[in-house]
C-alpha cells in the first residue's frame, strides 16, 4: 500500500493533549490580563464590537474565506498579551480562532520550558537581526506565518539545493511536520494542520518598543509586506492602535522594573478591515508578475528536468533582494502604516510634525544600542525586550 504524501494529506488538527494545553495556556493568560485591565485600570475601546463580529464569523474554520492580519503600534514589552485582555474569555479558550504572534527567539525561547509556554500560546519563534544571523524577513517562521494565513498546503517537489549554504530548510519544501529556525532547533509546524489554515496573525511592524509622548510611529519593516503579498488568497488586513501599555511598563521606570504600573487609562481602537485585493491589489498583481518571471528554482545541473515552481513562502534571490521586490515591500509597508495612522488620528492624536518618519533611512542615524533615547523624535526605544 502506498503511503500518502503529508503535503497532500495534511493532518486536520494537533493532538487532543496539545489542544488542551494551548487552550488552558491562552485562556489563563487572557484571564490574568483581563483581570488586570478591568480590575486595576480604566479601559476604553473603539470598534471592539465590530472586531468581535469579525471573529464570530471566523469561528467555523470550514467557512472561512480569508486569513486575517492585524497590525498595531508597539509601545510596551507587555503589549501582547495585555492588549488581548479586552476580548471576552470565550475567545481566549478557543485557540483556533485566536491570534498567532511573532515572539523574539532570544527571549521567548531561551529555555525549553519558556519555549513550550510561548508555543502553546501561539507565539512563533522569530529571530531578530540585532541578536541573531538567522533574523530578517526571509526566515522560516515567516513562511509559517504565510502558510497559516493561506488556504491550501503547498505541494512542492523535493527541494533543490539552496542558493546559500546558511539557508535553513523550509518545512513546506520537505513535507516535514516540524521545522527549524536555525538548523539546530526543531518546532512543530502549525500550518501543517488544516484547522490552522486561513488563520489570524498579529504583527508589530515597528519591530521594537517605541514610546513617544504624542504616540509617533516608526517605519514599518518588511515582514508584514511578505504576509500581504505572498498569502493566497489575499488576507483581510485590520489596523488597530493601542495607548496605555507605555504607562504600564514605561521605559524610564525605576526598580523593580519587572512590575507593571497601575492604574492607567488603557485605550484600543480598531479600524475597518481592509480587503487586501482592493487595498493592495495593484501591488499584489505586480508581485505575481514578478513571481512568474523569477519564481522557479534554478537547477545546478542543466541536463536535469526544467526548473520547478517555488513552494509558498520560498523565494529566489531575485524575489528577496531584487530592486522591484524591494520597492513592492517598501510600498506595502508604507500603506499598512498609513492605515494604522488613520486609527491613531481617530483617537485624537495630532499629525506627526517630523517629516519622513515612515522611511527606514530616517531612523538609520539612531545608535546601535539596546535601549536609548532616539535622536530622530526623542522617543524612548527598546530593541532588546
Amino acid at each position: 500500500m502506498s503511503q500518502s504524501n503529508p503535503n497532500k494529506d495534511p493532518l486536520q488538527q494537533p493532538s487532543l493533549s496539545w489542544r488542551i494545553t494551548s487552550s488552558v495556556s491562552m485562556g489563563l493568560t487572557a484571564a490574568l490580563c483581563r483581570g488586570f485591565l478591568y480590575g486595576l485600570n480604566t479601559v476604553e475601546t473603539v470598534g471592539l464590537d465590530r472586531f468581535l463580529d469579525i471573529l464570530d464569523k471566523r469561528e467555523n474554520v470550514d467557512k472561512r474565506q480569508r486569513g486575517l492580519i492585524t497590525v498595531s503600534n508597539h509601545i510596551s514589552v507587555m503589549d501582547d498579551p495585555i492588549m488581548w485582555g479586552i476580548l471576552p474569555l470565550r475567545y481566549a479558550f478557543n485557540p483556533s480562532n485566536h491570534r498567532w504572534g511573532l515572539g523574539a527567539h532570544d527571549i521567548c525561547y531561551k529555555t525549553k520550558l519558556l519555549g513550550s509556554f510561548f508555543y502553546s500560546g501561539q507565539v512563533l519563534p522569530t529571530h531578530r537581526l540585532n541578536y541573531s544571523p538567522h533574523g530578517g524577513p526571509f526566515q522560516p517562521t515567516m513562511s509559517q506565518a504565510i502558510q497559516l494565513l493561506s488556504s491550501q498546503p503547498s505541494t512542492p517537489p523535493a527541494p533543490a539545493a539552496s542558493e546559500h549554504p546558511d539557508d535553513v530548510p523550509d518545512p513546506f519544501t520537505s513535507g516535514d511536520l516540524t521545522y527549524t529556525t536555525n538548523g539546530a532547533d526543531r518546532y512543530p509546524a502549525p500550518a501543517r494542520y488544516a484547522r490552522n489554515r486561513l488563520g489570524w496573525v498579529h504583527v508589530f511592524p515597528e519591530g521594537c518598543v517605541h514610546q513617544h509622548p504624542d504616540m509617533y510611529v516608526r517605519y514599518f519593516k518588511w515582514g508584514v509586506s511578505r504576509l500581504i503579498l505572498e498569502t493566497d488568497p489575499a488576507p483581510d488586513v485590520l489596523a488597530l492602535f493601542v495607548d496605555g501599555t507605555q504607562r504600564v511598563m514605561p521605559e524610564d521606570r525605576g526598580p523593580p522594573r519587572f512590575l507593571p504600573r497601575f492604574p492607567v487609562r488603557f485605550r484600543v481602537a480598531f479600524g475597518e478591515p481592509q480587503d487586501a485585493d482592493r487595498a493592495f491589489g495593484d501591488l499584489r498583481a505586480r508581485w505575481k508578475d514578478l513571481v512568474r518571471r523569477h519564481g522557479r528554482r534554478r537547477r545546478h545541473d542543466e541536463n536535469r528536468e526544467p526548473a520547478t515552481p517555488l513552494a509558498a513562502g520560498e523565494l529566489t534571490d531575485e524575489l528577496k533582494y531584487g530592486d522591484e521586490a524591494v520597492r513592492l515591500r517598501v510600498e506595502v509597508a508604507r500603506r499598512v502604516r498609513d492605515e494604522v495612522m488613520k486609527v491613531r488620528r481617530s483617537m485624537g492624536y495630532p499629525d506627526e510634525k517630523e517629516p519622513g518618519l515612515e522611511l527606514a533611512e530616517t531612523w538609520a542615524r539612531e545608535p546601535k544600542k539596546d535601549r536609548f533615547k532616539s535622536s530622530v523624535d526623542d522617543s524612548l526605544v527598546n530593541k532588546k525586550d
